[in-house]
């Protein structure tokens, strides 16, 4: 297994840690900065958070860059992006910070896309990440990260940083999908 699938793997594998870490009934204090206030375990799981979603972007970089693109990859590393960030979004909402419905379009969206990359690879097709769901994915990790820090350290000035990220994310997840639809249509014209 080469590097940038390694990195996809350990993706996978921090996923589990963020949960621990952001759901367990651990009591590791405050912290307070500019005015704002944050419990060190959400500040943990966003940095957890921001180091797996590194990985995304490093394992891509990575494999470009050295020749080291694989079927794996182009199929792990979107599924890899699905588990991180649909794990966050429901661990959000779990926490009352997300409206549900944008949760569920969220996961309407990615359940929607990973069937049509298996009919794809039914076909003997790979669909790479394209230029909407790059931005996607990375609109919806600065949503994240922004959400888990509750806009921390800028509460202060009354601004919502992460609700108007998580809107954003939602047009570029809703407009990738569609893309992604558009561009492979020719999968729903032959026999299934």
């Amino acid at each position: 297994m080469n590097l940038p699938n390694k990195l996809t793997v350990l993706r996978i594998f921090m996923i589990p840690i963020f949960m621990i870490v952001v759901l367990g009934s651990f009591d590791w204090g405050q912290v307070t900065w500019l005015g704002s206030t944050i419990e060190i375990t959400q500040l943990v799981g966003a940095i957890i958070f921001a180091v797996a979603s590194i990985t995304d972007w490093l394992d891509g970089k990575i494999a470009r860059a050295r020749g080291l693109v694989t079927n794996f990859g182009k199929f792990a590393d979107p599924l890899a992006d699905k588990m991180l960030v649909v794990t966050a979004f429901i661990v959000l909402v779990g926490q009352g910070v997300v409206p549900s419905w944008v949760v569920a379009i969220i996961i309407c969206r990615e359940l929607a896309v990973t069937g049509l990359r298996l009919l794809l690879v039914g076909d003997g097709e790979v669909m790479s990440a394209a230029m909407p769901g790059k931005i996607k994915t990375a609109t919806q990790m600065i949503a994240i990260i922004l959400l888990l820090l509750n806009n921390f350290p800028f509460a202060g000035m009354n601004f919502p940083f992460a609700m108007i990220m998580l809107y954003i994310c939602l047009f570029f997840t809703v407009y990738s999908g569609i893309d992604y639809f558009v561009k492979n249509k020719h999968v729903f014209s032959g026999p299934m």
